[in-house]
C-alpha cells in the first residue's frame, strides 16, 4: 500500500489534472468544487447532471435515436422518476438491475438509482435467461429495467420481481420509464441520506460472472483517466462501448462531469460508428478493441468518406490491442489512440499514448495519477528489472475491496492481482503478455499466446486469430490457432506456421491451424476460449 508521502503526492497531483483538464476549472473553482459536493450528495452521475442543472448549463448532454436530452432535461426527468419509483416500494438500500443497451433509458436508470439512495447491478446485455436469474438472485435483485428485446430473458425471474421497460414498445403488462415519468411533478426531490452505488460484473469468460461493488468513489479518482486522455469540458463523446462495462461507464460519467455531448450508439455497427462521429464533429470515440478492428477493417476507401478530423481521442480498453491494430488505427486517424489497461476489479492500471504507441505498438503505456503498477513472482519477490516477465497488480483509488459474494483477488503489500503477467521494457513502458491462467506449457516450455495471436494478427491472410493449449501425448500440450481468415486469403494453414516460425521460438509454434468463420466473444469483445476448447474438430 503506498506510504503517506505518496498519498500526499498523489492527492496534489489529481488536484492539478483537474485543474488542467477543467473538471475544476480555474478561476471559477467555486463551480467545481460545486460539482463536487454535487457527487457526494447524488453520486458521481447524478451529482454532475445535478451541479450542471443548477448552474444554469446550457448544453446537451446525451443524444440517441430519439433525439437530444440537456442536462436539466436529464435532472428534471429523474426527479420525477425518483417519486414514482419511491411510490413503487423503491427505497434507500433496494437493488435495481438494468439490462439495457446504451440510450437514455439506462442514462436515466442510473441517476435516478443514485438519487434514491439505490443499487444500480448492469446486467450484460449478453445475457442468457440462467444466467440472468443466477446473478440477480446472487446480488438479491428486486427490480429490473430492461429493453424490449431483453423481455422474454426477463420473464425468467420470479414473478415478485418488479418489472420496468427502458426501450421500445409500451405494453399494457410492463409499464415504461416513459409511462412513469409523464405527469410526475419535476420539481428538486430530498437528498438521500447516502447516494447509490454501482455493481458491474466481470466477463464470466472463465464461468459465472461475478460482482464487483462501487460503492464510495473519491472525486479525485477522475485524474486516473485526465492525466494521460485528454478529455476536455464542451467535446462530444461518441459511446460505442457498452455502458454497462467498465469502458463505457467509466467515460459516460467523466463526459458528464465534463459537461460534454454523449451520442449513444445502441447497437454498434463499425459504419454507423463512423457517421456519428463525421456527423457530430465529435472529438472522442470510445471503444472497446474489437469494435476498433472492425472500425479499421472498413478499409481507406471507407473511412475517407467521411470527415473525421475533429477527432482528437479514439479511447480503447477492454482487452489487449495488438501492434498491427495500433499502427492500423494511427494510418486510419492519426496519432489520436488511447489504450486503457485495467479490470473490473482493479479499474486503471496503465494508459498509452500516441506517443507511448509511436514509440511500442501494443505497449499498455504507464500508470497514470494515483495509480501504481508492481510485478512480482510466484514467490511473492518484487520483479524490478526490465524485460523480465510477472505477474501484474496495481493500486488504485479506484479498485474494488472484495466480490460481492465475499471472495477477493490475490493482494501483496496493498496491491491488487490483474490475474495477467507482463513485463517492463527499458522505458519503462508496461507490456501485458497474457493471462496467468492461459498460460501454455508445451514441451516444458512456457507459451503465452497473446505473443503468438498479435504475430498472426501482421500476416495479411488472418483477420482475427486466438491461440490455446490441447492435450498431447509427447509434449504434454501443444499449441492450435484458431484463425478467421482475411477476405480473398489462400487459407493456407502451413504458410501462416511457418510465417510465425520464421519469427518465434520453435515451440510457439501451432502444430494446428483451423480456420473458422468467426472467434467466440462476449458482448465487451473478449475472447471466450473456453468456448474454442470446446469446439469437436476431425481427430479430437
Amino acid at each position: 500500500m503506498p506510504g503517506l508521502r505518496t498519498r500526499v503526492t498523489d492527492t496534489f497531483g489529481a488536484v492539478r489534472v483537474m485543474v488542467r483538464s477543467g473538471l475544476v476549472p480555474f478561476p471559477r473553482l467555486d463551480r467545481g468544487l460545486a460539482s463536487i459536493r454535487a457527487a457526494g450528495t447524488y453520486g458521481p452521475f447524478a451529482g454532475a447532471v445535478h451541479a450542471h442543472a443548477v448552474a444554469g448549463l446550457d448544453a446537451v448532454a446525451i443524444v440517441d435515436e430519439l433525439g437530444q436530452l440537456t442536462y436539466a432535461d436529464l435532472d428534471r426527468r429523474s426527479n420525477a422518476l425518483v417519486r414514482a419509483w419511491a411510490a413503487d416500494g423503491i427505497t434507500a438500500g433496494s437493488v435495481v438491475g438494468a439490462m439495457c443497451r446504451n440510450h437514455r433509458g439506462l442514462v436515466l436508470t442510473m441517476i435516478t438509482a443514485s438519487k434514491l439512495g439505490a443499487k444500480l447491478v448492469l446486467m450484460n446485455t449478453g445475457f442468457a435467461a440462467p444466467q440472468l436469474v443466477d446473478v440477480a438472485a446472487r446480488e438479491q435483485v428486486r427490480t429490473l429495467v430492461f429493453d424490449e428485446e431483453f423481455a422474454a430473458v426477463a420473464a425468467a425471474l420470479p414473478t415478485d420481481v418488479l418489472r420496468y421497460r427502458s426501450w421500445g414498445e409500451r405494453a399494457e403488462t410492463v409499464a415504461h420509464l416513459d409511462d412513469l415519468i409523464d405527469g410526475r411533478s419535476t420539481d428538486p426531490v430530498p437528498t438521500p441520506s447516502a447516494h447509490g452505488s454501482f455493481v458491474l460484473l466481470t466477463s464470466g469468460t472463465t464461468g459465472t460472472p461475478k460482482g464487483a461493488p462501487r460503492e464510495r468513489t473519491s472525486p479525485l479518482a477522475s485524474a486516473q483517466f485526465l492525466d494521460r486522455v485528454p478529455l476536455r469540458p464542451g467535446q462530444t463523446m461518441v459511446m460505442a462501448a457498452p455502458a454497462f462495462h467498465g469502458t463505457g461507464l467509466s467515460q459516460l460519467g467523466l463526459a458528464l462531469a465534463l459537461g460534454q455531448t454523449v451520442v449513444l450508439q445502441r447497437r454498434f455497427d463499425p459504419l454507423r460508428a463512423v457517421e456519428l462521429t463525421a456527423d457530430n464533429r465529435a472529438d472522442v470515440l470510445v471503444v472497446v478493441p474489437t469494435m476498433l478492428q472492425r472500425i479499421v477493417d472498413l478499409g481507406p476507401d471507407v473511412l475517407s468518406r467521411h470527415d473525421t478530423t475533429n477527432l482528437s481521442v479514439i479511447f480503447a480498453a477492454g482487452s489487449a490491442i495488438s501492434p498491427d491494430l495500433c499502427r492500423r488505427t494511427t494510418a486510419a486517424f492519426g496519432p489520436v489512440l488511447h489504450n486503457l489497461y485495467g479490470s473490473t476489479e482493479v479499474a486503471v492500471a496503465t494508459v498509452a499514448t500516441p506517443a507511448d504507441l509511436a514509440l511500442a505498438p501494443g505497449t499498455a503505456g504507464r500508470a497514470p495519477v494515483t495509480c501504481h503498477v508492481a510485478l512480482y513472482d510466484d514467490a511473492g519477490t518484487r520483479v524490478t528489472e526490465p524485460e523480465v516477465v510477472g505477474r501484474i497488480f496495481v493500486a488504485s483509488g479506484l479498485s474494488f475491496n472484495g466480490y460481492t459474494d465475499g471472495r477477493d483477488k490475490e493482494r501483496i503489500d496493498g496491491l491488487l492481482s490483474t490475474v495477467d503477467v507482463g513485463h517492463f521494457d527499458r522505458n519503462g513502458l508496461l507490456f501485458v503478455d497474457g493471462r496467468d491462467d492461459d498460460m501454455i506449457v508445451s514441451g516444458g516450455e512456457n507459451v503465452y499466446p497473446l505473443e503468438v495471436e498479435n504475430l498472426l494478427a501482421e500476416h495479411p491472410d488472418v483477420a482475427d486469430a486466438a491461440v490455446i493449449g490441447v492435450e498431447d501425448a509427447e509434449f504434454g500440450q501443444r499449441l492450435r490457432a484458431f484463425v478467421v481468415a482475411a477476405p480473398e486469403s489462400d487459407r493456407d494453414a502451413q504458410a501462416l506456421e511457418t510465417f510465425v516460425k520464421g519469427h518465434l521460438a520453435r515451440f510457439k509454434v501451432p502444430r494446428e491451424v483451423v480456420f473458422v468463420d468467426d472467434l467466440p466473444r462476449n458482448a465487451t469483445g473478449k475472447l471466450v476460449r473456453g468456448a474454442l476448447r470446446d469446439l469437436d474438430l476431425p481427430g479430437d
